[in-house]
């Protein structure tokens, strides 16, 4: 059994690789405000610095991996975000949110990219 750190990776090693095929810039992963807040990947691409949460899951049977995307997950994720834009002086009107949903089939994977998340909470 894979441990959920090496699972995570796999989610988020699927989600670079679909992102560097759109021609999306990868800045940075993995960006930590505190313990307990983190922007899975952050990239740009025409000027917008796009912040994802990635969302992985080995089939369906614990549900789809976006409805692990809560409004306390939300609000961590702006919180991080505000911080971010302010420490690297990012306009935030060239900003957006992002959720890479990825299902792990038995040969393949399912992703879904939902853009422009609305974050305003």
């Amino acid at each position: 059994m894979q441990s959920t750190k090496k699972i995570w990776d796999t989610g988020e090693i699927v989600a670079i690789k679909y992102l560097q095929k759109k021609w999306y810039i990868i800045k940075t992963s993995n960006f930590k405000f505190s313990r307990f807040w983190e922007i899975d990947i952050i990239a740009e691409k025409n000027w917008i610095t796009i912040f994802f949460e990635v969302k992985y899951r080995v089939g369906t049977k614990f549900g789809l991996p976006e409805e692990a995307i809560t409004k306390s997950k939300l609000r961590k994720s702006k919180r991080t975000i505000d911080y971010y834009c302010v420490k690297n002086n990012i306009d935030f009107e060239k900003i957006r949110f992002d959720v890479i949903a990825i299902v792990k089939n038995q040969t393949s994977y399912r992703l879904t990219h939902y853009k422009n998340i609305s974050i305003s909470l």
